[in-house]
């Protein structure tokens, strides 16, 4: 499991289908979580990762440093699937996605971690739409931007 973590001041998910968008989720202040699953990923490591998620401290406490986490300022959470965190660029110029873990499979997951991260947090969790072409607007604060694989 893979997760790209930002920290953001804002970010919003769009869904596009048939020329037309709709938002799936919006939050203020808080981080976005582009969520990947390999194959061989199970629930333990969904724990894992919503509690690694809820705990890290990427907040500051007066305004600098690193001293608080999302569960302990109340911040939201967008947690958005992104099998191309899989993608293995290191050959030829087409990524090739093997190592993602195949579709159905990863949806089960992807809702699996959405309750295992609504259940850690006491902010809001905002989703993307599984397999959906999605576009994704985020404002990165400070930057920060961290990656963390189980």
């Amino acid at each position: 499991m893979r997760v790209l973590l930002q920290r953001v001041t804002g970010a919003a998910v769009t869904v596009v289908e048939d020329d037309a968008e709709r938002e799936s989720g919006r939050i203020g202040p808080g981080a976005v979580a582009l969520v990947g699953f390999g194959e061989g990923d199970d629930e333990g490591a969904l724990g894992w990762m919503a509690a690694k998620i809820a705990d890290l401290r990427i907040f500051p406490s007066d305004g600098s440093g690193f001293e608080l986490s999302l569960r302990e300022t109340g911040k939201e959470l967008l947690a958005i699937s992104q099998f191309t965190l899989y993608g293995d660029a290191r050959k030829g110029r087409r990524p090739d996605f093997g190592a993602a873990a195949p579709y159905a499979e990863a949806g089960s997951l992807y809702a699996a971690f959405v309750e295992r991260c609504e259940a850690e947090l006491p902010g809001q969790v905002a989703v993307g739409e599984f397999g959906a072409l999605m576009r994704v607007s985020l404002v990165n604060d400070g930057p920060v931007t961290l990656w963390l694989e189980r």
